[in-house]
């Protein structure tokens, strides 16, 4: 039950009022050459920015205990038979998944009813179900058996409309509760998702609770979950507790074992979001959960709609979609990514089919970070960055969200560890609250620089390497702050993206410990595009030039970062 519904409906009332008149008013003024002397919100054509560290607060922990499954917000609360664990995430611009989970009995039925005004559903769609097995043949280790776990795509739906809906089997009758969606606008230059919130390595800790707390708070309209989700293999399946280290809890078994009913807890967790947003989920390396024979992310692979087919993918594992005007990539890191394989294959022919007329904003998404100065994770995906960084910078990339690290960490745009106005922004949210605390240890502290045989990916090759070029030339790590690092924060958190249009997007990071504060920020910034400068034509070819330096904001954006304050204290004055 969240703390504070009445909080939440008042913020929504303001965002929805403010926004509007922000688009509207942004719209008018980027044409226009007024010049404001300091914008109250930096922009990217303000950087590269002096690298600033925000040390981790000794008042705060760096942790907290895993929720035991006694927990109200992970006690199963349906019969069998009734759905439970419903969640939604986009097939198309025109159709979306819905999913959801049964116990028994076998026959139960995948069936949804929906329609444009509540109580009245004037279409029924049908889907499939399936079960996975998570399989331990070893004496002490415990196996599962999931419920029936059901996915329907409802097709033909309208943009921009709000549709009720019930999910499950009417023969029994086993339906859920009426809930509520709303289809993203039409993809489109103009038309934009509202809120779209961004959070990594989640886990079912006091700290996850207190992070959807918070993203609830702040009204999303989507969320990207960029791996890592529930920790069911960092649980410990006797007593009920968790454990920082699982493996150190089973020192003689033969296989790591996870504790799957984590998952079940993890999906009635985030219940009250998900049956009302689309969340859009990528693999991270908690989900590999091997099990005999080889298999690997049985549970991800089965829980989980994407739209893998809809995107050309052949591997659920990475896909793209639309949301507006916004092109999502979601990769996956523990897939192959050479530059020979299906994944590189599939990604090249997703880019050149895009039409950046239509949808302007190219943000990918995946798990480990390329750009990191936490010591934890440092340089451990160098092997993917090797194969695909060219490409997506040849096509324009304009955001990049990975999580990984527990901590946050936005940069400069970076291109081959060299400052480049048409790189992308990087930004780490792997701090969403898990079990294994928050990271403090930067590359660049005295002694804290790993050695090149630290941070071997879990799946893949292994590519560290001295720098060969810049400040930190013939060495591991930095002996200060990378100039590519904007800014750092060991804080636990989430982000929220809002795109006015084709050219501005605001970026906010949330921290935890400021939830009960109205309106704070920990790092807020506005993304601006340039195409005119970045991109040679529509078909996204290689940028026109590089650069490793970059001049400030041109005024008219200076206006519009005023001006978007001065709506924000405008709002709360009128409520």
């Amino acid at each position: 039950m969240n703390q504070y519904p009445h909080r939440i409906q008042h913020k929504t009332m303001k965002m929805k009022m403010a926004s509007t008149i922000i688009v509207l008013v942004i719209n008018i003024f980027t044409s226009m050459k007024v010049a404001v002397a300091v914008p109250p919100i930096p922009t990217t054509l303000d950087g590269p920015f002096e690298p600033v560290t925000r040390r981790f607060d000794s008042s705060l922990r760096k942790g907290s205990d895993d929720l035991p499954m006694t927990n109200p917000r992970l006690r199963k609360n349906v019969t069998s038979n009734f759905p439970e664990q419903i969640a939604l995430a986009i097939s198309s611009p025109t159709s979306m998944w819905i999913s959801w989970v049964t116990v028994d009995p076998a026959s139960v039925k995948s069936e949804v009813w929906y329609g444009k005004e509540s109580g009245k559903y004037t279409s029924v769609a049908k889907g499939d179900s399936l079960v996975y097995n998570q399989f331990y043949p070893f004496e002490g280790l415990w196996n599962y058996t999931s419920g029936i776990i059901h996915h329907v795509k409802l097709k033909g739906l309208e943009p921009g409309i709000r549709y009720y809906y019930k999910c499950g089997d009417s023969s029994i009758p086993a339906m859920s509760q009426e809930h509520v969606f709303e289809t993203f606008p039409r993809p489109s230059p103009n038309n934009y998702p509202s809120r779209i919130a961004v959070i990594g390595d989640l886990g079912l800790t006091s700290n996850s609770s207190t992070t959807i707390d918070h993203l609830t708070y702040n009204d999303p309209s989507m969320i990207v979950m960029v791996g890592d989700l529930t920790y069911a293999n960092q649980y410990l399946t006797t007593g009920g507790k968790g454990a920082s280290c699982y493996s150190c809890a089973f020192p003689d078994a033969p296989i790591r074992e996870t504790y799957q009913p984590r998952w079940d807890a993890w999906g009635r967790f985030m219940e009250p979001l998900t049956s009302k947003i689309p969340m859009m989920v990528i693999e991270g390396n908690h989900e590999i959960e091997p099990q005999v024979d080889g298999i690997t992310f049985k549970s991800y692979l089965t829980r989980f709609a994407v739209p893998a087919e809809e995107s050309g993918s052949k591997s659920n594992l990475y896909y793209s979609f639309d949301a507006g005007g916004i092109h999502f990539i979601m990769l996956g890191a523990y897939a192959d990514y050479n530059s020979t394989g299906a994944q590189f294959a599939w990604l090249k022919q997703d880019l050149q089919s895009l039409d950046r007329s239509v949808t302007p904003w190219l943000v990918a998404a995946w798990h480990p970070p390329w750009y990191n100065s936490y010591a934890s994770h440092y340089q451990e995906f160098e092997c993917m960055r090797f194969e695909m960084e060219a490409l997506l910078y040849q096509y324009g990339v304009d955001i990049v969200f990975y999580g990984h690290v527990h901590a946050y960490e936005r940069m400069n745009r970076v291109y081959n560890y060299t400052l480049d106005k048409c790189g992308p922004v990087y930004i780490i949210v792997g701090d969403g609250g898990n079990i294994e605390k928050v990271d403090v240890d930067h590359a660049d502290d005295s002694g804290k620089c790993p050695s090149p045989g630290d941070n071997i990916p879990e799946i893949g090759p292994v590519c560290h390497s001295n720098f060969s070029s810049g400040p930190a030339k013939g060495n591991f790590c930095w002996s200060k702050q990378p100039e590519w690092s904007a800014f750092r924060e060991s804080s636990f958190g989430h982000g929220i993206l809002e795109v006015v249009n084709s050219t501005y997007a605001l970026w906010t990071w949330h921290r935890n410990q400021d939830s009960y504060k109205e309106d704070a920020v920990g790092d807020q910034i506005y993304i601006v595009r340039q195409p005119e400068l970045c991109l040679k034509d529509s078909k996204s070819q290689l940028p026109t030039h590089q650069t490793s330096s970059f001049s400030a904001a041109p005024s008219r954006l200076s206006l519009v970062s005023y001006i978007h304050n001065l709506l924000l204290l405008l709002s709360k004055a009128a409520f």
